[in-house]
C-alpha cells in the first residue's frame, strides 16, 4: 500500500500537474500543498471510514475527448427545461454539442476564451476560496488547473434560464482521469440558477474525476445550485464545493448523489458578512458495493446568519455512506439560526452508515440543533399497506420512496423535480413499469 501512495503522487505530479501560463502561480501553490499532504488513511480522521484502496490500483491516465458524447448528454437534458446547456467530456468543451444564448448581463466563457477583463475576474477569485489545505484532491485541482467555466453574472442580472453544464466521463478502453473547474460569481443583487451533472457513458469503466466549483455570491444576491451525480459502477469521483457569501445573498443547494464505485463530496459555505442565509438539501442512494461519503463544513463568522441543512440516505444491499457535518458558529456570529439534520434508511442488514453531525460554538446567543437518525423500513406501515393490496415489493419502494419525497419536493425547478422522480424510484426495482406505476398512483393521490 505504501508502494502504491508513493506511485499515486508519483503519476500525480508527473502526468496530472498543470503548466498553465495564465494560472502559473495557482498551479505551483497547488503542486507544493499536494506534495505536502499526506495520502489519506483509514487513520486520517476525516478519512476514517473511506478508504481509498481502489485508487491505487490503477493508472489512470489523462483522459482525451475522443468520444462523442452526444448520445449520453442527450438521455440527461431536462424536458421542458429551457437552459443554457455546455457539454464537457472527459474535462474538455464539446462546442457540437453545446448550446448558449444570448441573455444580458450574463457572461459564460471558458477559461482559455476569456477576454483580459474576465480572465483578471477569475485570477481574482480562482482559487481563493477552494484553498489547497482543504484536502489532497483540492490541492490538485489546484495544481491541474489549465481551463474550466467562468461564470459571471453582473449587477442586478436576474437570469431567467438555468446554466446547465453537463460533465461527460468515459474510459476510452484504459483506466482515465479527467479534472473539471467551475468558477460561479454573482454581482451585487444578481441571481442565477446553475446545473452541474456528472454522468458515465459506459457501464464498466475505470474513471476518476477530480471537480472542484468555486462560487462568490456577492451582496443580496441568490444562487440556486444544483449537484446531479449519476455515474457507473466502477468511477471514482472527488468533488468540491466552495462557496463565499456576501451581506444578505442566498446559497441555496440540491444535490443527488447516485452510482460510483466511490464518491467523496466536500462542501464549504463561508458566512462572511451579516444576513447571508444558506440552505442546503441531499440524498444520496448508494447500492451494490457503492462507497459515498459527505463531508460539510458552514463557518458562521458573521453576525444574523442562517442555515438549514438536511441530508437523508438510502443504503442498499452492501453500500456504504459516510456524513459528516460541521456548522461552525464563530464569536462574531451573534444571532445565528442553524439546524443540521441527518437521516438514514438501511435496506440490508450488510449496508452501512457513519453519521456525525457536529455542532462548534462559541458564541452566547445563537438557535442551533443538530441531529441523526438510522432505521429501517417500519415493519408497521408496511403491514398496513400490504393490507390495502400492496404488495411487498410494492410496499418497500412507496416507503423508501417516500422517505426522500419531501426533499424532491422542495426542489424549486418543477421540469427537474418530475425528471427525477422516476430516476430515483428506479434505484429501488429495475421494474420500471413498476415504478411508473407507483409514481402515477402517488401523482394521483
Amino acid at each position: 500500500m505504501t508502494q502504491a501512495v508513493s506511485d499515486f503522487h508519483q503519476q500525480a505530479l508527473s502526468q496530472w500537474v498543470g503548466k498553465s501560463d495564465k494560472f502559473q502561480r495557482l498551479n505551483a501553490d497547488g503542486s507544493k500543498a499536494f506534495e505536502a499532504l499526506p495520502f489519506p488513511t483509514r487513520k486520517t480522521e476525516a478519512w476514517k471510514y473511506t478508504s481509498l484502496y481502489a485508487l491505487t490500483q490503477q493508472d489512470y491516465n489523462q483522459a482525451v475527448a475522443t468520444f462523442d458524447g452526444a448520445e449520453v448528454a442527450a438521455n440527461y437534458q431536462v424536458d421542458s427545461l429551457d437552459v443554457q446547456q455546455w457539454v464537457f467530456v472527459n474535462g474538455q468543451f464539446q462546442a457540437n454539442l453545446s448550446t448558449q444564448k444570448n441573455e444580458s448581463g450574463l457572461h459564460m466563457v471558458r477559461f482559455s476564451d476569456a477576454s483580459a477583463e474576465q480572465l483578471a475576474l477569475i485570477e481574482k477569485h480562482l482559487g481563493q476560496v477552494a484553498e489547497n489545505e482543504r484536502n489532497l484532491f483540492t490541492a490538485l485541482n489546484n495544481a491541474q488547473v489549465q481551463d474550466g467555466v467562468f461564470i459571471y453574472v453582473e449587477k442586478n442580472t436576474q437570469l431567467t434560464q438555468p446554466i446547465h453544464i453537463v460533465n461527460v466521463t468515459t474510459q476510452q478502453g484504459q483506466a482515465a482521469s479527467a479534472f473539471n473547474r467551475c468558477l460561479v460569481v454573482l454581482d451585487q443583487l444578481a441571481q442565477a440558477t446553475v446545473i452541474e451533472q456528472f454522468v458515465s457513458s459506459d457501464a464498466e469503466q475505470d474513471v476518476l474525476l477530480n471537480q472542484v466549483t468555486e462560487a462568490v455570491v456577492g451582496n443580496g444576491a441568490q444562487l440556486q445550485h444544483y449537484r446531479l451525480h449519476k455515474e457507473h459502477e466502477s468511477s471514482l469521483h472527488f468533488g468540491g464545493v466552495y462557496v463565499d457569501l456576501g451581506r444578505d445573498s442566498q446559497f441555496n443547494s440540491y444535490q443527488v448523489l447516485l452510482g460510483g464505485k466511490v464518491k467523496r463530496l466536500d462542501v464549504l459555505v463561508n458566512h462572511n458578512e451579516g444576513g447571508s442565509h444558506c440552505e442546503m438539501k441531499g440524498v444520496y442512494l448508494p447500492k451494490n458495493d457503492q462507497h459515498v461519503d459527505i463531508h460539510s463544513y458552514i463557518e458562521h463568522k458573521a453576525a444574523h446568519c442562517t442555515t438549514d441543512e438536511i441530508y437523508r440516505g438510502i443504503m442498499a444491499d452492501q453500500s456504504k455512506a459516510v456524513f459528516n457535518g460541521r456548522i461552525h458558529i464563530h464569536p462574531d456570529a451573534q444571532k445565528t439560526l442553524a439546524e443540521l439534520s441527518n437521516k438514514n434508511l438501511l435496506l440490508s442488514d450488510k449496508a452501512q452508515i457513519n453519521t456525525k453531525p457536529e455542532l462548534e460554538i462559541y458564541a452566547d446567543d445563537v438557535r442551533c440543533a443538530h441531529g441523526a437518525t438510522v432505521a429501517q423500513l417500519d415493519e408497521t406501515a408496511k403491514f398496513y399497506l400490504q393490507s390495502r393490496g400492496i404488495s411487498a415489493q410494492e410496499a418497500d419502494i412507496m416507503l423508501s420512496f417516500g422517505f426522500i419525497n419531501e426533499l424532491l419536493d422542495s426542489i424549486p425547478l418543477e421540469p427537474l423535480r418530475v425528471a427525477l422522480r422516476p430516476l430515483l424510484a428506479q434505484q429501488f426495482s429495475s421494474d420500471r413499469a413498476l415504478t411508473q406505476h407507483i409514481l402515477h398512483d402517488e401523482a394521483g393521490a
